[in-house]
């Protein structure tokens, strides 16, 4: 069986421990590297491919403390030449996190309360090129493209989520590098299809509805 050589990134070392034991158990998976954050795992990838020693899986974490997030490091080590692919393995499934995920380049997007069985047949998916997502995402991804409701694009999803940290219009277009009158119109959008008024019940009705998380 071809070997699937592979890079656990997760900010808890208990979480790692307990994923390389449970892909060890597995014919031809080899963990070769760990990291806890991404900035440390762009570094890795680096450090492998310099050694001819390439991955063919990277199993990413997406919220790690101080360290980089999993969505910037998954667009970073997509940038990389001959770049291996990023499979993600959290415990957000929300709107918000998976658009992010796979608008940043992520082959798949697996929860980490997936059965073994699961995990081990999305890595060797990711590894051999194809998507994998676990059936909650997959729902919830088809649920966008079906609900006959107003679905919000992946920038509205964006705004709600600076909304939801107390961020001014002001400061969302600077971060977003748009101006305040596209802001307005895209809090306009986002509140007629949310069918509320205010920024607050807007926040509250996208953390119901898991389009973004909030307090985490």
């Amino acid at each position: 069986m071809t070997e699937i050589r592979i890079l656990l990134v997760d900010d808890h070392p208990v979480v790692r421990a307990g994923l390389r034991a449970m892909l060890s158990d597995f014919e031809g998976f080899i963990v070769v590297a760990e990291a806890p954050e991404g900035g440390a795992a762009v570094r890795e990838v680096q450090r492998l491919q310099t050694l001819g020693e390439p991955l063919d899986v990277v199993l990413m974490d997406l919220q790690m403390g101080a360290g980089m997030d999993g969505v910037t490091a998954t667009k970073a080590i997509k940038a990389l030449p001959s770049a291996p692919p990023v499979l993600i393995l959290t415990t957000y499934d929300t709107d918000a996190d998976i658009l992010a995920a796979v608008e940043a380049g992520a082959s798949g997007y697996m929860l980490k309360d997936a059965p073994p069985e699961q995990i081990r047949a999305a890595v060797q998916s990711a590894a051999a090129g194809q998507t994998a997502l676990a059936p909650e995402v997959a729902a919830r991804l088809l649920g966008r493209i079906r609900n006959p409701e107003p679905v919000l694009s992946a920038r509205e999803v964006q705004l709600l989520e600076l909304l939801a940290t107390g961020m001014s219009n002001k400061a969302m277009s600077k971060q977003l590098f748009i101006s305040e009158a596209t802001v307005k119109t895209h809090l306009v959008h986002i509140y007629d299809k949310l069918g509320v008024d205010n920024r607050t019940a807007a926040i509250s009705v996208a953390s119901q509805r898991r389009i973004i998380r909030t307090g985490a």
